[in-house]
């Protein structure tokens, strides 16, 4: 599992910031924060998925508060997962979160 999880941590670098790179293209190399905005809630459909991923995020950013003030993760755990969330995205922060925490258990069926 771990090996997935840190495939999933590649991916949610590599994804979202393939993306950027392709919007950035498609506007003539200039950031426009205004279209940005204006093209992600184009649509019922992106404000749906806008919607799902910012409730998802901020349950996990609820989430990882708790664990730290559980002592359940350090300080600097709880940074570097605050900083996955915000300067990458859910995308990384969850997978990075479950690969640091998953322990392998023995399954008798």
């Amino acid at each position: 599992m771990k090996k997935i999880f840190a495939l999933m941590c590649f991916l949610g670098i590599a994804l979202p910031y393939y993306n950027i790179y392709k919007f950035i293209e498609v506007n003539n190399w200039e950031w426009s924060t205004l279209l940005f905005f204006e093209q992600i809630n184009l649509n019922y459909a992106m404000k749906i998925l806008n919607a799902d991923l910012a409730v998802a995020a901020t349950t996990f950013l609820i989430y990882i508060i708790y664990k730290l003030k559980l002592k359940a993760i350090n300080i600097r755990q709880f940074f570097k997962y605050l900083a996955s969330l915000f300067l990458v995205g859910f995308s990384l922060a969850l997978p990075l979160y479950l690969y640091d925490n998953y322990e392998k258990k023995s399954v008798n069926v």
